[in-house]
């Protein structure tokens, strides 16, 4: 529903509907695999689909993670560009640049998952004769040398280090909108909100199992430990809820998708009546008085950008 509605309604006309519209794609992926690991679970953890759909399983679940975390980052450095520099990030928040930004992403993520598809993801487990998927690997040089580097570098640059960037980004905009005279308390409880489900997405969604997957994998290598192993488990299902609270994202980070949302629901949402409209008046020597016909909240909105011409200016001005 939220890409026929970025593709239908909204249009892509601006960064954060492209960001939006991958960040749904990378949930899509999600979903379309979540299946198999229900049933594999449902199952007693015994993996029925064969090792390339193993391979690929794990993939498009890593993929969606690195690339939801690099999107949502993206989003917040696209709004923190559009409240606090308004006017100087017009030439660099471009349609064009969002989509080279996500074509980045998408490579990215995509390249990570390379050592999960060359390499073997399905095992036997003596204990009860049945194959699992990646739950945890044969011991030895692969695991060692590859698996524990590759999830500790993964974490570092594709969760930890964004969700810095976006908590920088947030408190940035926040600032900004408690200094602002124009329609502050609307923007900033807005930015407030999307905030605090940005931050729940990384600290709930993609924290604690990649915090848990790095003391299992090491657990295992160093002490042959598998007391981690149903937390591992559990945290590997909690972090597909990324899924359920995107959407959040979706409604609180555009005013114009909240509409389309009220419609849908089938109830109006409150319109917010412009600001009163000003006038600069000119000592009689100089030009005639002049009229500002939209308020200078309309400058620090990403709703509006890029900027468009107030009414046509009077010789002088």
């Amino acid at each position: 529903m939220a890409i026929v509605m970025f593709l239908v309604k909204m249009k892509v006309r601006k960064p954060a509907v492209v960001f939006m519209l991958n960040l749904a794609t990378a949930d899509v992926l999600l979903i379309g695999v979540l299946p198999f690991y229900i049933i594999y679970r449902f199952s007693g953890s015994h993996w029925l689909f064969g090792e390339g759909m193993c391979r690929f399983f794990m993939a498009a679940y890593y993929c969606n993670m690195y690339c939801s975390s690099l999107l949502i980052t993206s989003i917040s450095v696209d709004r923190f560009l559009a409240v606090v520099y308004p006017v100087r990030s017009l030439p660099w928040r471009t349609v064009k640049r969002a989509w080279l930004v996500c074509g980045v992403i998408w490579v990215i993520s995509l390249a990570t998952t390379v050592p999960l598809l060359i390499n073997e993801q399905t095992w036997t487990f003596s204990a009860r004769d049945i194959p699992i998927c990646h739950d945890y690997q044969h011991f030895g040089g692969y695991f060692s040398f590859i698996i524990f580097p590759y999830f500790s570098s993964a974490f570092s640059l594709f969760i930890f280090l964004p969700l810095l960037i976006t908590t920088f980004c947030y408190i940035g905009i926040i600032r900004s909108l408690s200094r602002s005279q124009f329609d502050g308390t609307h923007k900033r409880s807005r930015a407030i909100r999307l905030s605090v489900v940005v931050l729940c997405v990384f600290v709930l969604c993609f924290g604690p199992a990649n915090v848990i997957y790095l003391i299992h994998y090491r657990n295992i290598i160093n002490y042959n430990d598998l007391s981690l192993y149903i937390a591992y488990m559990v945290s590997s299902c909690i972090s597909s809820i990324n899924c359920c609270l995107d959407p959040l994202i979706y409604y609180f980070a555009s005013s114009q998708c909240q509409r389309y949302v009220c419609s849908l629901l089938g109830r109006k949402k409150d319109y917010r009546p412009p600001v009163e409209q000003k006038k600069i008046r000119v000592h009689k020597d100089q030009q005639p008085e002049r009229t500002i016909e939209e308020p200078m909240s309309y400058f620090i909105s990403q709703e509006h950008s890029p900027i468009k011409c107030i009414t046509p200016c009077r010789a002088g001005y």
